[in-house]
């Protein structure tokens, strides 16, 4: 049930004494988690009043408000935007709903800030900047997660399982995303603070500069690129690369090369977590708008291609390897396989294809008898003689490989720089076929 903006006016009455609103509108959030407005009281100050929709949102509000509190003055100081102050709060039942005091700005539409002024960009680089050179233990401290990268994509790659289990996600994704997610080149970068939840509804903009930043309820350490999701979605490829400069040259770390191509697939991945969230909270209006969205994407990739996200390209579902054999693309462990519908994505797969040497070697036997190749090779008895109606099967001699290396031959089809078996070798010992006399 969404809580129109009077009633969270009465509602902010209650969590800060005193307060007297006089005038009160709707304000920007996430629809499916929050209610907000924002209110005008009789001194002329303006609050913001954000309220959550179920559990899960009130407890990301009540982690807003410990990462809040462990920004210490002197944080606060070396940022070059301001933060919300939580000025009070009241609980309902088990949602809590909080009262922020104003900050100056006020949100713009991605088409708005794209077009904006060209400061404008720098200054979201150097904002996000700020956010990434945060010291790691504002987050550590508040016990708030931290992923290495490897644990980032583990966390991605069983988020994929549960998104394949709905069975509403078009393969071609599924395909794209897990073969960027197996892509383990993709995912060399240093982790550091991430906001988490950042788009344009957060970020508030006063006579272009950027005057605060809101929505700190996801706060970890991370992957920084989750921070880019919302430009890259915006396809304005000229901001983009204006905020990545400004980004770039802000950071006391240089950002990782593959930084945006990790943020495409977090843009692109957010539709399946959109859809989760609908079909856990039961909301049949979010499932199929997840839906139509998640089918406009893969349509759009198939007719232009869309933005690259994998180092190597994607393979096509059974394309000859190598030796020219066809095999499935999920024994290739290149993770390019499609994930079924029942979610069984793998990290590590079942089976992967290694190219190695030969442990034996065919050779063609001849029309004509052919000379023994090696002195050493004890010669075969002749194969008996058959009737012409019978397909003549070739015979063959199989003798153990000496532990020493054997002399150079003259056959040019015995293989040639074979590796020697050392005496501690516990592997299981290779086998020569030897060509056979036909009779």
């Amino acid at each position: 049930m969404r809580r129109k903006p009077i009633e969270l006016a009465a509602i902010a009455t209650a969590a800060v004494p005193g307060l007297t609103p006089t005038a009160v509108s709707s304000a920007p959030d996430d629809p499916a988690d929050f209610d907000s407005a924002l209110l005008l009281d009789s001194e002329g100050k303006r609050w913001r009043v954000r309220s959550p929709r179920h559990a899960e949102a009130s407890a990301r509000l009540e982690t807003e408000f410990l990462v809040l509190r462990a920004f210490a003055p002197a944080v606060r100081a070396e940022l070059p935007f301001l933060m919300p102050t939580v000025a009070g709060s009241v609980r309902l039942g088990t949602l809590t709903t909080f009262v922020y005091s104003h900050l100056s700005g006020t949100t713009r539409s991605v088409e708005e800030l794209t077009s904006g002024p060209a400061g404008l960009a720098r200054e979201i680089g150097s904002a996000l900047a700020a956010v990434h050179d945060l010291p790691r233990s504002l987050v550590s401290n508040a016990d708030l997660p931290s992923y290495t990268p490897n644990e980032f994509r583990q966390r991605r790659l069983n988020e994929l399982d549960q998104a394949a289990t709905t069975g509403k996600i078009p393969a071609a994704l599924l395909r794209r995303w897990e073969h960027a997610m197996e892509d383990v080149s993709l995912w060399r970068f240093n982790p550091c603070v991430v906001h988490g939840d950042l788009h344009e509804d957060n970020l508030l903009v006063e006579a272009g500069r950027v005057t605060a930043v809101t929505g700190w309820t996801d706060l970890r350490i991370g992957d920084p690129a989750d921070d880019f999701a919302w430009l890259v979605a915006s396809n304005e490829q000229d901001f983009i690369d204006a905020v990545l400069k400004a980004y770039t040259s802000s950071r006391r770390d240089v950002p990782d090369q593959h930084l945006l191509r990790r943020a495409a697939l977090s843009a692109e991945f957010a539709l399946a977590q959109y859809l989760v969230k609908g079909l856990a909270a039961g909301d049949q209006d979010m499932v199929r708008e997840a839906e139509d969205m998640l089918e406009s994407l893969a349509s759009d990739i198939a007719e232009y291609g869309g933005r690259p996200i994998s180092i190597e390209p994607l393979p096509a579902t059974g394309s000859p390897d190598e030796a020219g054999a066809s095999i499935p693309a999920s024994a290739t462990g290149s993770g390019a396989a499609p994930v079924s519908g029942g979610g069984s994505s793998a990290v590590t797969p079942a089976v992967r294809v290694v190219p190695v040497n030969p442990a034996v070697t065919v050779v063609p036997v001849p029309a004509q008898p052919a000379a023994p190749a090696q002195p050493s090779v004890s010669p075969v008895q002749p194969a008996p003689p058959v009737q012409p109606a019978v397909s003549v099967q070739p015979a063959v001699h199989v003798t153990p490989i000496p532990v020493e290396q054997p002399e150079a031959t003259a056959d040019p089809a015995e293989p040639r720089g074979a590796e020697t078996k050392g005496p501690d070798d516990t592997s299981t010992a290779a086998i020569s076929i030897v060509n056979a006399k036909q009779g």
